[in-house]
C-alpha cells in the first residue's frame, strides 16, 4: 500500500502537487520517492540522483523534505520536468542501503526496488515510463533498463560515468563503468547528454561516443552535447558545474523532453 503526503509547489509556469510516496518493493523494504503529477501528463520519468543517491526523504507536518541532494541536477530540475508534462518520480535510496555505491546500483535488488516504482506509475497513470540518471545515477538508470526490459520505455543518461575510480570495487571488472554493463540488452530508445566542458574525471565528454556504440540493440540512440552555462561554483564532479549543467537547466530538460515526446 502506498503512503502519500502532499505539498503544492510552483514550477516555472505551473503549480504542481508534490507527494512523498512509499511502495513495498521487497520483503520488509519500502521504496520512497517524491511524486509530482502535472494536470496533463504525456509520460512518466523516474529520476536518479548522483552521488550516494540517499536523499533521506522525510516529511515534517505533512510537508515532504529532502535531507540531501537538493542541488543535484535532476533533483533541482524536477519541477521543470513536470512543466514539460511528465509525471515525475525522484527515487531515494532504500532503507537497507542508505548510500548506493556502483555495486548496489547495478544489483538485482536495486532493480527490484525500481520495478516497484515502475509498476506503481504504470498502474496509476497508464503512461510510458522512462528512466533518467545523472552521474552515479546513470548506473541505476542503465540497470533498470537492462533488467526490466520492455517495462521501461526509454533511457536517458546525463553526465554518464564512463570511467571507474580506482577506489571502487568494480574498477577491475568495469573499468569503463556504465559502458561495461550489459548495455547490449537494452532495446529501447536512449539519449546521452554530455557537457563539452565537463571536467569530472569519471564523466569525460568523449565517453559519450563509446557509450553510444555499446547501446547496439537500442532502436535509436542520440547524443546531445551542451556547452557554456554559469561559472561553476562547485568542484568539477559536483552539481553546480558543467558536470551538473549549471545554468543550462531549462535547455537540457527541454532537449530531454523533446526526445522523449518524439519517441
Amino acid at each position: 500500500m502506498a503512503i502519500m503526503i502532499t505539498l503544492l509547489l510552483w514550477g516555472t509556469s505551473h503549480a504542481h502537487e508534490e507527494s512523498l510516496v512509499s511502495v513495498r518493493s521487497r520483503p520488509d523494504v519500502d521504496q520512497k520517492f517524491l511524486l509530482i503529477k502535472p494536470e496533463k501528463a504525456v509520460a512518466a520519468v523516474i529520476l536518479f540522483a548522483g552521488g550516494s543517491g540517499g536523499l533521506r526523504l522525510t516529511s515534517l507536518f505533512g510537508v515532504p523534505e529532502i535531507a540531501w541532494g537538493e542541488g543535484n541536477f535532476l533533483v533541482r530540475t524536477r519541477l521543470l520536468f513536470a512543466d514539460q508534462g511528465f509525471v515525475v518520480a525522484v527515487v531515494d535510496s532504500p532503507p537497507d542501503r542508505i548510500e548506493m555505491d556502483p555495486v548496489w546500483r547495478m544489483s538485482r535488488n536495486h532493480a527490484q526496488d525500481i520495478h516497484a516504482v515502475v509498476q506503481a506509475l504504470k498502474k496509476d497513470y497508464k503512461l510510458p515510463v522512462w528512466v533518467i540518471g545523472t552521474s552515479m545515477g546513470t548506473f541505476s538508470a542503465a540497470n533498470a533498463a537492462i533488467r526490466l526490459g520492455p517495462e521501461v520505455n526509454g533511457l536517458v543518461l546525463t553526465s554518464c560515468i564512463t570511467r571507474s575510480s580506482r577506489k571502487w570495487d568494480i574498477y577491475v571488472s568495469h573499468p569503463d563503468a556504465v559502458i561495461d554493463m550489459d548495455l547490449f540488452k537494452i532495446a529501447v530508445p536512449a539519449l546521452i547528454v554530455a557537457h563539452k566542458e565537463d571536467e569530472c574525471d569519471l564523466t569525460p565528454p568523449a565517453g559519450a561516443e563509446k557509450l553510444k556504440c555499446a547501446l547496439a540493440a537500442a532502436p535509436k540512440v542520440e547524443i546531445k552535447y551542451f556547452s557554456g552555462g554559469k561559472t561553476p561554483v562547485s568542484k568539477p564532479c559536483k552539481a553546480q558545474s558543467a558536470h551538473g549543467f549549471y545554468g543550462l537547466e531549462e535547455q537540457v530538460v527541454g532537449a530531454i523532453a523533446d526526445f522523449i515526446k518524439s519517441n
